[in-house]
């Protein structure tokens, strides 16, 4: 059943309450026919993510926008060389990032850069990082090495979405160029059309991939 916007603004703010990472009394939220926007300041970079990511656990949200920023607690203020050093050092300590993904800082923005070979190493220094005090947010700047044809490509990714997705896989459409992949087509859920996403980046070769994925919910 799909929900009016007051109840899944309700919802939301149910969620947000309810996950012990995020202070709900800093989180704005605003719906307007199931498209949700987060408002607000928060006090770290891991609970804007938080935030983000318990929204998306509620069912009915359309399409996510988030404006929330990040003030650093009196705490959590460090110069951008300590921020720097605590990189490098959670990127050196992940078994899944490579030796030469670099970092910079500037007034607490950390931009990650290199060349890696699959998306997971890229999702992971982004990952590594994200919860270090002093960070005020994160541009994940790393690109990936395409390793495959266009017809290889897609087949990889069509037996992805057939092992990996929900049932909604036979209702998403696969393009591919190069070695990015759009999505396109529709599906019932906020996590089915993100499981196709995360089946098209586990497929080797994948550089980029564009969701027009649209949500159909019954009334």
């Amino acid at each position: 059943m799909t929900k009016s916007d007051t109840q899944l603004k309700q919802d939301i703010e149910t969620e947000l309450r309810w996950d012990p990472k995020v202070n709900e009394a800093q989180v704005g939220v605003s719906v307007n026919q199931g498209a949700v926007s987060l408002l607000g300041a928060v006090d770290t970079y891991a609970e804007k993510w938080a935030a983000e990511e318990a929204t998306k656990r509620v069912s009915g949200v359309r399409s996510f926008a988030q404006d929330l920023t990040v003030k650093t607690l009196p705490g959590h203020v460090r110069t951008d060389s300590d921020i720097a050093a605590s990189v490098q050092s959670a990127l050196k300590w992940n078994v899944y990032v490579p030796s030469h993904v670099t970092a910079k800082v500037e007034k607490g923005f950390v931009t990650i850069e290199g060349q890696v070979a699959s998306n997971y190493q890229r999702d992971a220094a982004e990952h590594a990082i994200r919860n270090l005090i002093g960070v005020r947010g994160v541009y994940n700047a790393i690109s990936l090495q395409p390793h495959a044809s266009v017809t290889q490509l897609k087949e990889k990714v069509q037996a992805a979405l057939q092992r990996q997705a929900t049932a909604d896989a036979h209702s998403i459409q696969i393009e591919v160029s190069g070695g990015a992949v759009t999505l396109t087509g529709h599906a019932a859920s906020w996590q089915s059309i993100q499981d196709a996403v995360n089946a098209s980046w586990a497929a080797p070769g994948v550089t980029e991939v564009v969701n027009h994925v649209k949500l159909s919910m019954a009334s």
